[in-house]
């Protein structure tokens, strides 16, 4: 399996629509185009949260994986949101990724185990099925904390150990988990590449990682590329500067009542810097409320992020 170097900044974009609703292939374009042309960005993963991925229907997914790899000329990796429920039908669906030109597969659980837990051994084995049935290099991906499909260390450490798993993407928010289970993953998978996903919390992250796998690189790279440069550099006051001068963005984009209308704001946002023309989501996903399109814009404009100057 040839290993992807997802050390840096993984930015997870939004998928953009038309106004009536269709995929929007020419703002994808020009998304993926802006977000492969910055150095430090590793990878592109598709069809998440952000992404809307899951009221996609199959078709639409493969095609908006192509797009994003036509976007970048294939010089970015392209990693796509594996989300099916059952594993065969995960596995079916990371070999349409496969063919679609995706390098990578972010497994996400399956989502009854997010009500309902799940049985000892089966996270490993859905992994198994996807990887043998699809040979896509994978990421595993951890829950928050507060759900029943967050995985237990002992079988974060087994996943992280089978065949075709190269990276993990942490999202537990439980910072007591995280100072625990980081070093023991660190410590056994030397190799195994560590990505926070922590979009509202990144500066008590970044010090223990390789790089960031966030909805919030797709609104701002730029900062995001250097406070893991300064994570890595343990430069703590630099981290901080940059952090302080995001969490205006940070509050209005993810300091919300949902996480999920992180992803209706960063559309806001990419309006305001210029990329997107509007902010058109799916259902269920709602429009923000009237206003929130105005405090982003002043958000952004606080944290010096202005018109991305992306050309038609």
């Amino acid at each position: 399996m040839m290993t992807l170097d997802l050390r840096g900044l993984v930015p997870a974009p939004v998928t953009p629509f038309t106004r009536d609703g269709e995929v929007d292939f020419d703002a994808i374009h020009r998304l993926g185009g802006w977000l492969g042309g910055h150095d430090g960005i590793k990878g592109l993963v598709v069809l998440g949260h952000a992404g809307e991925g899951t009221f996609l229907t199959a078709d639409e997914q493969v095609a908006v994986i192509r797009a994003f790899v036509e976007a970048t000329d294939g010089r970015t990796p392209v990693i796509a949101g594996i989300t099916g429920e059952g594993s065969t039908v995960a596995a079916l669906e990371a070999r349409r990724a496969v063919d679609a030109g995706a390098a990578a597969g972010l497994v996400y659980p399956s989502h009854g185990w997010l009500r309902f837990g799940y049985q000892t051994g089966a996270p490993q084995a859905r992994y198994a099925e996807i990887y043998e049935k699809s040979g896509l290099p994978l990421i595993l991906f951890q829950y928050p904390d507060a759900t029943k499909a967050t995985y237990d260390l002992e079988t974060q450490l087994e996943i992280a150990g089978q065949q075709g798993v190269f990276a993990t993407k942490n999202g537990v928010r439980n910072m007591r988990r995280w100072d625990t289970e980081i070093p023991v993953l660190r410590a056994e998978y030397p190799e195994l590449q560590i990505l926070t996903c922590h979009d509202e919390y990144l500066l008590h992250t970044m010090f223990d990682v390789d790089g960031a796998l966030v909805g919030y690189g797709g609104l701002a790279p730029e900062p995001l590329i250097e406070l893991i440069a300064a994570g890595k550099a343990k430069d703590y006051p630099k981290a901080r500067e940059i952090h302080d001068r995001l969490l205006p963005v940070t509050k209005a984009v993810y300091h919300r009542g949902s996480h999920m209308e992180g992803t209706v704001a960063l559309k806001e946002g990419l309006v305001a810097r210029g990329i997107l023309e509007h902010a058109t989501v799916r259902s269920p996903l709602l429009p923000l409320p009237a206003g929130a399109d105005r405090e982003i814009a002043a958000a952004l404009d606080a944290a010096r992020l202005g018109s991305a100057l992306v050309a038609a």
